[in-house]
Order: C-alpha cells, then sequence, then structure tokens
C-alpha cells in the first residue's frame, strides 16, 4: 500500500480544488459531522424536548380523564348520595329548637333536673356564640346530688327530643361522706337561624375577611 504523505503547510486555501483527494474526503466528513452535530442541537434536540414535554402532558391529561371517567360513572351513586345527605342534614335540623322554642327546651332541662331529684346552685343560660347556620347557647350548670341522681339527669337531657350537650363535667365531693355531691357542668343546647339571622351572619363573616385583607 502506497503511503500518503501531505504537509498542510502546502496546502492553498484559495485552491482547494488542487488538495490532494484524502485530504478533501477528510474535510468533507468534517463538514458533514459538524451540520448533522449542528442541526442536532438546533432542531432534533428541541424536537426531542418537546416530544418529552408532550408525552408527560399526555400522562397527566390520561390521568385527568380516568378520574373524571370514574366521576362520570359514578355520577347518579354521587347523586343519590348527596340526596340522602339533605335527607339526614334535614332530619338533624329538625332536632334543633327555632328562637321560639329554646325557652321551652331551657324549661326541660330544669324540669329533667328537678325531676332527678337533683338541686340547681346555679342555672346560667350565656350568650349565644353563632356560625354560619346555627346558634349555640351555652348554659352554665351547678347542682347537687347523688351519684344516681346526676346519672339519672344525664339520661334525662339524653332522651330529650333537641340536642343538648353536656361538657366540662366535674363532681366534687362534700365536706364529710354525708354530704351532697356538687356537680358542675356546661349544658349546650342548639338551634337553627332563620332566614335573616343567615343572611346577617353571612354578610358579618364578608365582612371579617375583608378587615384581615
Amino acid at each position: 500500500m502506497k503511503d500518503i504523505n501531505i504537509d498542510f503547510n502546502d496546502l492553498d486555501i484559495n485552491n482547494i480544488g488542487s488538495w490532494p483527494t484524502p485530504v478533501k474526503t477528510i474535510i468533507i466528513v468534517i463538514v458533514c459531522a459538524a451540520t448533522l452535530a449542528a442541526g442536532y442541537f438546533l432542531d432534533v434536540k428541541n424536537q426531542q424536548n418537546a416530544l418529552e414535554r408532550a408525552e408527560r402532558q399526555e400522562i397527566t391529561l390520561k390521568q385527568d380523564f380516568e378520574v373524571k371517567q370514574a366521576k362520570a360513572i359514578n355520577l347518579e351513586a354521587y347523586r343519590q348520595q348527596m340526596s340522602e345527605m339533605k335527607e339526614s342534614f334535614g332530619a338533624m335540623l329538625r332536632q334543633l329548637p327555632s328562637k321560639t322554642e329554646v325557652e321551652n327546651l331551657l324549661v326541660d332541662i330544669s324540669q329533667t333536673g328537678l325531676a332527678s331529684g337533683i338541686e340547681f346552685k346555679l342555672f346560667k343560660p350565656e350568650k349565644e356564640q353563632f356560625t354560619e347556620f346555627y346558634a349555640e347557647l351555652p348554659i352554665k350548670i351547678s347542682m347537687t346530688g347523688t351519684y344516681h341522681q346526676f346519672g339519672s339527669f344525664v339520661s334525662g337531657v339524653a332522651a330529650l327530643p333537641r340536642i343538648v350537650t353536656l361538657q366540662n363535667i366535674v363532681i366534687k365531693g362534700g365536706k364529710d361522706s354525708g354530704s351532697a355531691l356538687t356537680m358542675d357542668l356546661t349544658a349546650k343546647t342548639y338551634r337553627y337561624l332563620d332566614e335573616d339571622e343567615i343572611s346577617e351572619q353571612r354578610r358579618k363573616d364578608r365582612k371579617k375577611r375583608k378587615g384581615r385583607r
């Protein structure tokens, strides 16, 4: 095989056509490689990045579709569940007294205590606390009696047709073994708000949110 010795200093840049064939071949290979590399970084790589973004978006869209498809399939079940929740909420709401019925409920609680044989030392309704749909009425109660009488009172309150909760119960013994026990607690009853009260409560809530901004 014939050796090819090329002195690149002898090559005339202005007369490329006279260069030896091996040199021209090498230059062509280099130019082609550079063109391919430039095409890759300027076009192909951008297309690959766009393809990867599209694939990720496809996964997200598929997941969203599956979630929405599941909701669509269970739409009738959701409607049925919503209907049952509304009925349940309505039944619970009917257990709350109206504004005019609260006074009778307080009398019922007091009568339940007297029927149990306990003696009230304190029976003090406090200021109502409002939420969006109902009002909460705390009642501070202090009474004296026996464990049996206290149990009878608690059972009697639980049997009332209206919702009453007993909280912060503290029972104290007497000064001696023959003394009556004292039970302090907070009874809470609830009433639903009428339309005017609900509107007023929502207006106050909006005013508070604006004040925080």
